[in-house]
């Protein structure tokens, strides 16, 4: 049998083994709860020939292996933060026993208390703002006689014209994406601004010129819904897309976790 380690998802508080009791991690092992001064990190085991740190550099360069971990991973982060507040632990954490889980909370401890202090009783809503695509404009006089006096000055004067009203697009859309930063972040107790994505990977049509993330209390789960709605409906020429509620990875996860 391979030797076992401990692989981590997330840190909360208030939440045991038996609450988690049906529910597994990675390869359907079964999830326990590691308590250490007042934090509760949850765990299963998982094999160090895919996961010790010679594997882990072979597997993290396997798209399907690692979609498959990141999936199994996120899964148990979004059913730990049915329970209670979560701070979910960067991919591929692991420990060898348990008395390595203690000593990560223990090194951890100040930075997950105040994440989970900040994080308790909210959760993370997404927004996109995206811009549809506009058709070209089209001028019939180019399809005139180029030859003819004064085609070369009415051909430059088309273009700067052209490159005009593009710099007035893309104001007026990087306008649009702050109106609804803005607006919700007033009903937010905190946003950020994440890199747009690549239409590749998201799979939207369009120019993204907003992807962020807000956290929202529970009880303005609601409201933050209603104006994201609103702006939605102000935001002419563009697409705002609005999911969540999600676990607060923007604001819990520790960077050196």
């Amino acid at each position: 049998m391979a030797d076992r380690a401990r692989y981590l998802y997330a840190v909360t508080r208030g939440v045991t083994t038996a609450d988690l009791a049906g529910r597994t991690g990675l390869d359907d092992a079964p999830l326990e709860v590691v308590p250490h001064r007042g934090l509760d990190a949850v765990v299963s085991d998982v094999d160090l020939d895919e996961f010790d740190e010679d594997a882990l550099r072979k597997n993290l360069e396997d798209l399907a292996w690692l979609e498959r971990v990141a999936r199994g991973h996120d899964d148990v982060v979004r059913a730990v933060a049915e329970l209670g507040p979560t701070a979910p632990l960067r991919l591929a954490t692991v420990c060898l026993a348990d008395a390595g889980v203690r000593r990560r909370l223990d090194e951890w401890h100040d930075g997950l208390v105040a994440a989970l202090d900040r994080v308790e009783g909210r959760a993370e809503w997404s927004v996109k703002v995206v811009e549809r695509d506009r058709a070209p404009a089209t001028s019939g006089g180019e399809r005139g006689d180029s030859t003819s006096p004064g085609a070369g000055a009415a051909y430059l004067l088309r273009k700067r014209q052209e490159t005009e009203q593009r710099a007035q697009d893309e104001d007026a859309a990087l306008r649009r994406a702050d109106d609804v930063y803005h607006g919700l972040a007033e009903v937010a107790v905190a946003g950020r601004r994440l890199r747009p994505q690549d239409a590749r990977l998201s799979g939207l049509t369009g120019t993204m010129t907003l992807n962020a993330a807000f956290l929202v209390d529970d009880e303005d789960a609601d409201k933050f819904a209603g104006v994201a709605q609103e702006l939605a409906g102000a935001a002419e020429g563009a697409e705002v897309l609005v999911a969540g509620p999600w676990p607060p990875y923007s604001f819990a996860t520790l960077e050196e976790a």
